[in-house]
């Protein structure tokens, strides 16, 4: 699983890679969503690349995420006893009852640089360190 965050705003931004964003459902800044590891995901993160940061999710680090930023639909927050039930659908690629957006705060101590790609800014792939972003954001 990946975990995608968008780091720029919507000016200047190509039409063709807000259509991705959209796509991606990224549409504010500082939004997560958690995407399956697939050639077609990798190819729509490739284009946006300038504009969004993703890297592999750690288990433990999703069902904080889920327990902390994750809504259901009538905007209400998760409970604890639902979370690890729905960190494994997320894994398995199953319907969730969910938002599939997660809000975030601006990280702690801040981005490095959202014009340079990692790891002397913040754009583009960075692995797994991007569990230290997301852990600073949550």
């Amino acid at each position: 699983m990946l975990a995608v965050i968008r780091i720029r705003g919507s000016v200047g931004v190509p039409a063709n890679v807000n259509d991705t964003l959209k796509m991606l459902r990224l549409n504010r800044v500082n939004h997560c969503v958690i995407v399956p590891k697939t050639p077609d995901f990798e190819g729509m993160l490739r284009k946006a690349g300038n504009y969004i940061t993703w890297g592999e999710i750690e288990p433990k680090l999703l069902e904080a995420l889920i327990l902390k930023r994750g809504r259901n639909p009538g905007n209400r927050r998760i409970e604890k006893k639902d979370v690890k039930v729905l960190a494994r659908k997320i894994e398995e690629k199953q319907e969730l009852k969910m938002k599939p957006v997660f809000r975030l705060s601006p990280p702690s101590r801040g981005f490095k640089s959202i014009r340079r790609v990692f790891p002397r800014g913040d754009l583009g792939c960075r692995g797994e360190k991007i569990n230290e972003l997301l852990e600073r954001m949550i």
